[in-house]
């Protein structure tokens, strides 16, 4: 049975408006994501981004930067350097809105501040605070006061727009992705659209009828090569970026012939083979009500087929692979819990139940191979970040498993067997 932890010990910060989608912009800084609408509620809409450090005892969020974006609620958004400068791409209703981010050092300690722009969107550089600050609406769990008063901060500012979905009644953009070598973005929204852009220039490459209903997910392939897609009317597709052709089909065989539709796609690397990746998705049973069981499941890009699957006691809603491949993560729809499972096996390793009080919206890993820099050390095998719309932002750490080597284990059992055969001869069996 893997190891339960109290939903609390993972709280990192609130925000004052609900997260939809959540982006590492570096080792150590994550950007969320999301906001209340178009509507006049008082709600903001925007990024915000907090950099994570370990104190010795636990994980810590300290804001850095908040981004409000005007009446334009961020939905999904996607992040990526190309090793000289990086890239925030986030849908905005039928647009994708391209963002320059810029790093700069801030010494606090000389009261340096970002100061926001003129235009409706405004950028702010906060100072480090151990305490809640009213006119923020963003609430963090106290830092270390020892801390260094000169830090990493950002500058985000918009670039280009393109409409990415053109649906006649309400286009919604409704999913966005980079390729790992920063060349090129996929979208996907509510007319059943696949598209491929060149980046950063944002100029249409491919526009492929990829389903006769809106997109859920969509993902590129470690290598750039492919992009698979899933969507309402319950197909999973892997595209050849180069021809925009299938080059398979996502197929398998439902229990107890009840229809499933896949909701979360994403691509990871095989540990020792960097050459190789795997596919995971989840699916859910489609038109249940209550908690019905839902599927991890795990599948060979080349070939189409189910390799592996586990089923899970409700409905799922988001998952993420760490950039090493070792592990997957799953958040799910009911209970708002967050499963940790080895992504060669999928057997589960950590399971935080009720992490949050709603539907987890996205999940991220803390890298462990980012070239921006070092890796945040702690006492974790692993962790993963989660955010829901109950505007909570969470970690949750994986210790290290204690496992006896195999030579140990030889070593062990041979030693059993000798006194277990001294016993029998001295009681003369």
């Amino acid at each position: 049975m893997p190891p339960v932890r109290r939903p609390n010990e993972g709280l990192l910060a609130r925000v004052n408006f609900p997260l939809y989608s959540i982006e590492m912009l570096s080792s150590r800084h994550v950007l969320v994501a999301g906001g209340g609408g178009s509507a006049k509620t008082g709600v903001a809409n925007g990024f915000e981004i907090y950099e994570i450090y370990h104190n010795g005892d636990r994980f810590v969020a300290e804001e850095i930067v908040r981004h409000e974006t005007g009446p334009s609620v961020v939905m999904n958004c996607a992040v990526r350097s190309d090793g000289r400068r990086s890239f925030l791409v986030a849908g905005q209703e039928s647009h994708c809105q391209m963002y320059h981010v810029n790093t700069k050092i801030i010494d606090e300690s000389e009261g340096n501040m970002g100061k926001a722009g003129d235009g409706e969107e405004k950028t702010s550089v906060r100072q480090r605070r151990t305490s809640t600050r009213q006119n923020s609406g963003v609430e963090d769990v106290p830092g270390d006061p020892n801390r260094s008063m000169r830090r990493l901060s950002f500058d985000i500012k918009p670039g280009d727009s393109v409409q990415t979905d053109f649906l006649n009644r309400e286009p919604i953009q409704r999913v966005v992705r980079l390729s790992l070598d920063c060349k090129l973005m996929a979208t996907g929204g509510t007319d059943g659209r696949l598209r491929l852009w060149n980046f950063p220039r944002m100029t249409k490459l491919r526009d492929i009828a990829a389903h006769s209903k809106e997109l859920d997910d969509l993902d590129f392939s470690p290598d750039g090569k492919l992009v698979v897609s899933i969507a309402k009317d319950g197909l999973g597709v892997i595209w050849d970026v180069a021809t925009g052709k299938e080059a398979g089909t996502l197929s398998w065989q439902p229990p107890e012939g009840v229809k499933y539709l896949f909701k979360r796609c994403r691509f990871g690397v095989i540990e020792d083979k960097k050459d190789k990746c795997r596919l995971f998705t989840l699916t859910n049973p489609l038109g249940k009500s209550g908690r019905q069981r839902g599927f991890l499941q795990q599948w060979d890009p080349e070939t189409g087929t189910l390799q592996r699957a586990i089923g899970v006691d409700e409905s799922l809603s988001a998952l993420s692979v760490r950039d090493d491949g070792r592990f997957v993560a799953i958040g799910t729809m009911f209970s708002g819990s967050v499963s940790i499972c080895i992504a060669f096996s999928l057997q589960r390793v950590l399971y935080v139940p009720n992490a949050h009080s709603m539907f987890v919206t996205g999940l991220q890993f803390l890298p462990v191979l980012s070239s921006d820099g070092p890796a945040i050390s702690s006492d974790s095998e692993a962790a993963v970040l989660s955010i829901s719309v109950d505007n909570r932002v969470c970690i949750h750490s994986l210790q290290y498993r204690h496992t006896l080597p195999a030579w140990a284990a030889i070593i062990l059992i041979v030693v059993i067997l000798f006194l277990t055969f001294m016993f029998c001869s001295f009681m003369g069996l």
